[in-house]
């Protein structure tokens, strides 16, 4: 399975670029969830990330749109 570079814009992880698994057309998935675990200060949540296009370098963005309590995203 290839990889591709994702840049989170907005949210929690705003800024933060990481690899996703990449599908058959080099695409990241349409939507992916960041998970903060328990053992974080605040409460463990889920952070919900839609991608969007590519940027001007060639890295994919993800998008925030929520945050639910922990399990609800999936």
């Amino acid at each position: 399975m290839s990889e591709v570079t994702v840049r989170f814009v907005g949210g929690p992880a705003d800024d933060l670029v990481r690899a996703l698994p990449a599908g058959p057309d080099g695409a990241p998935p349409r939507l992916w969830v960041l998970r903060r675990p328990e053992s974080a200060p605040d409460p463990a949540a889920d952070h919900l990330y839609a991608r969007q296009r590519p940027d001007g370098t060639g890295d994919w963005t993800m998008r925030f749109v929520r945050t639910d309590p922990v399990g609800v995203t999936e």
